[in-house]
């Protein structure tokens, strides 16, 4: 039933989101690194990864450095992965939009990101998303795409 409800929700999103998902690739409680700081989409896949019992680590920093683009000026930072680190989570996404018409009562906020969850032991591909979408619909489908993800015999079910 539940991953009726996933394929549901992936299918009613088609035209905004494509995934690719490995089920039953991650283990809870493994330690995941993700880059620091972001916009909402980063934040909220940080947390959500917390929140399931996941320990979730951002390295540690070796350099900062600013690079300049045009007019604007970017800063780019290099960090040491630990070696205990199971999981990458590599996330990119555009500025989030406020947007009180189309995600009124979904958030308010228009997200665009693509999201990639890897093996560091394996150095296997185990989750790709392109998608938009208001807030609260990408969260719902964060959590949907993550019980099919996590290994079901690990007592999450």
């Amino acid at each position: 039933m539940k991953r009726l409800f996933v394929l549901f929700a992936v299918l009613s999103l088609a035209a905004c989101n494509s995934v690719y998902v490995k089920p039953n690739s991650l283990i809870p409680g493994q330690v995941i690194y993700a880059d620091r700081g972001g916009y909402g989409m980063k934040r909220s896949i940080k947390e959500q990864l917390q929140s399931r019992g996941y320990h979730v680590v951002v390295g540690t920093a070796t350099a900062s450095r600013d690079v300049v683009s045009g007019a604007d000026s970017i800063e780019i930072d290099s960090a040491v992965i630990p070696d205990e680190v199971r999981y990458i989570v590599k996330v990119s996404e555009r500025s989030e939009k406020f947007n009180p018409i189309w995600c009124t009562f979904n958030g308010f906020w228009w997200w665009n990101f693509n999201v990639s969850v890897a093996d560091q032991q394996t150095g296997e591909e185990l989750m790709t998303w392109r998608g938009r979408a208001c807030q609260n619909s990408a969260l719902r489908m964060l959590d949907d795409i993550l019980d099919e993800m996590e290994v079901s015999n690990a007592g999450n079910e």
